[in-house]
This record gives C-alpha cells, structure tokens and sequence, in this order.
C-alpha cells in the first residue's frame, strides 16, 4: 500500500473587499488541483482538526483553505471543545455581511480556474447554505448545518449551486422537520441521513461515528470530483 502524499499546510493571511486582514490555514494539492475548497468551521474556530481536514483534501488533489472568521471577534481565536457556551456566543455575534466578504476572501485564496466549493461544519453547515446563495461557488457540502431554516427564510431565491447534505437522525439540531424543510427547499439537492447525532464527522470529539463519518466523507469526494471535473 501506497503512501499518503505529504502535504504541508501553512497559515496564511487574506484581505477581505472591505480591508479586513485575516488568518487563514491553507493546504495546496501536491499536483495541480482539480479546484479549490474553503471549509467553513464549527462553533470552535479554526481547530488542529480542521487543520488535519484541509491536508487530507490537499491529498485528495484540491487547495483546501479554513479561513480564521473569528479574527473578526479577535485574532486567533479558537475554542476548546467543551466551551460550548462561549463558541457559540461568539459565532452567533458575527457580522453575516463581514462572514460572506472572509469567505469571498478564502475562495479567491484557492480559485485557480477550476471552480471553489465550500464544505461547512455545524455553524459551517448553516453558512454553506447562506454563501452558496450569494456566492459564485461550483458546489457546496453542510454537514448537519445549524440555522437552516433562518437561513432558508432569508435565501429564498435558494442555492446558485448544486448541494449536498448530509444528517445525523438523532441530532436535535437538525429534526425531521428542519430536514423536510431542506428537501422542500432544494429539492434538487442531494440528502443522506446517518444513524448518528450531531457532530458525527468529527473525529477528535466523542460524537464521532466512524461508519457515518467514514461514509460521507466518500460521498462528498464523490460530489466534489463530479461537479469539478475530476
């Protein structure tokens, strides 16, 4: 069996349209990419594990950058996992305008010509939603979003993009009806529910289901390298 492709990582800084200067864990693609991909963070911040999630796309062939959105809030700001109150605090009080300019930010950071798609975790999950609305992205993957239906009421012209969701069925977070309402919504999107809860992808947190993890991290290669090309 082959070695993984080493993959080197760095932080690196952006500028948003507005002059805000940020922070921002960029992995590039060993050979030339099939496209880019900005991850969009948990409640925590940008953590050691989305880190590790930029470096294994980078070996799946894609510029994968996790941009700092809580240098807004203050510089190198990162969570523990257990500080579920504070995270949130902070998350729900930034700007949703000065969210989707940090973003545009990241995705030019890795728009080499073949496309950006934005994968978004929990508070993520809800802003890959959002940013797919506004932004001209090739694709866009929420792992149990947060915030969906807010965000489905304030979008409701709907995704520019085509999407992927993916659930736990026993996160409370996300119920059946938030789900009905995603189907509802975009109903050319493509939907998968796990035997899970919330958070199931993660693998450092002791919600982490490998099976349901392990599965959809494939589905999403497979999305991603079916709308760029790959």
């Amino acid at each position: 069996m082959s070695e993984p492709t080493p993959v080197s990582g760095e932080t690196v800084t952006l500028e948003a349209s507005d002059g805000f200067k940020l922070g921002a864990y960029l992995a590039r693609a060993a050979a030339p990419a099939k496209g880019g991909i900005v991850i969009l963070q948990e409640i925590f911040g940008v953590t050691d594990q989305l880190k590790t999630l930029a470096d294994s796309w980078a070996r799946d062939g894609y510029d994968a950058i996790v941009p700092a959105f809580y240098d807004r809030f203050q510089p190198d700001t990162v969570y523990p996992f257990e500080d579920i109150e504070n995270a949130r605090k902070t998350g729900l009080g930034l700007d949703p305008e000065k969210v989707a300019l940090d973003a545009e930010a990241a995705v030019n950071a890795v728009d080499s010509g073949k496309g950006v798609s934005v994968i978004g975790f929990c508070w993520g999950g809800g802003q890959a939603f959002r940013l797919a609305c506004r932004l001209n992205l090739t694709g866009a993957v929420a792992y149990y979003g947060t915030a969906l239906k807010i965000h489905m009421e304030k979008n409701p012209g709907g995704p520019k993009c085509p999407m992927l969701f993916h659930f736990g069925e026993t996160d409370d977070h996300t119920p059946a009806d938030v789900i009905d309402a995603v189907r509802a919504a975009v109903p050319s999107a493509t939907v998968h529910i796990y035997a899970a809860g919330h958070a199931f992808a993660n693998d450092v947190r002791a919600s982490y289901v490998p099976d349901a993890a392990t599965t959809a991290r494939a589905r999403t290669l497979e999305f991603l390298n079916n709308h760029h090309g790959g």
